[in-house]
């Protein structure tokens, strides 16, 4: 199974700093405006980095999803299709005698990964433990009796 994503870089393409490229003329840009949609990208769309591994038994996935529990996770297998996805809100609230404040956390995302034909479905095993999901897909047995068929042509 050769599958490796990563996911990095800023969603807006660098056109903004083409546009507004004011390096030439007055020296540092004034209107640097990849960093500043660069910063939003990455705290708006958050997708974990994922290491996939393939040995003689079994394929075994790993996600690197700190801060969450257990119960945010929902695994789903679906025609070779594995989705792993997250969501978790966390609300604060602080009042005091002159102010009152409220801050609201929402984290989501979503990954999916095609499976082999080999892979076992109905026995993948998933755990979570110190900010890493792991999931285990075991292999099916490849039988040795497929041949190749020679066909004759007429």
């Amino acid at each position: 199974m050769a599958l490796i994503v990563k996911r990095s870089g800023n969603l807006f393409p660098s056109l903004t700093s083409s546009l507004f490229d004011t390096g030439r003329i007055f020296g540092p840009s004034l209107f640097d405006l990849d960093e500043d949609l660069g910063a939003l990208n990455n705290a708006a769309m958050v997708v974990p980095e994922a290491n996939v591994i393939e040995n003689e038994k079994s394929f075994i996935i790993e996600l690197a999803a700190p801060g969450l529990e257990k119960k945010d996770f929902k695994v789903e297998i679906e025609e070779n299709v594995l989705t792993i996805s997250a969501e978790k809100e966390t609300k604060s609230k602080e009042e005091n005698q002159n102010y009152r404040m409220r801050e609201f956390s929402y984290v989501s995302f979503s990954r999916s990964f095609r499976l082999p034909e080999q892979a076992k479905h109905d026995k993948t095993d998933a755990k979570y433990e110190n900010g890493v999901l792991t999931l285990s897909i075991p292999k099916k047995e490849l039988s040795a009796d497929k041949a190749a068929k020679q066909i004759e042509v007429a």
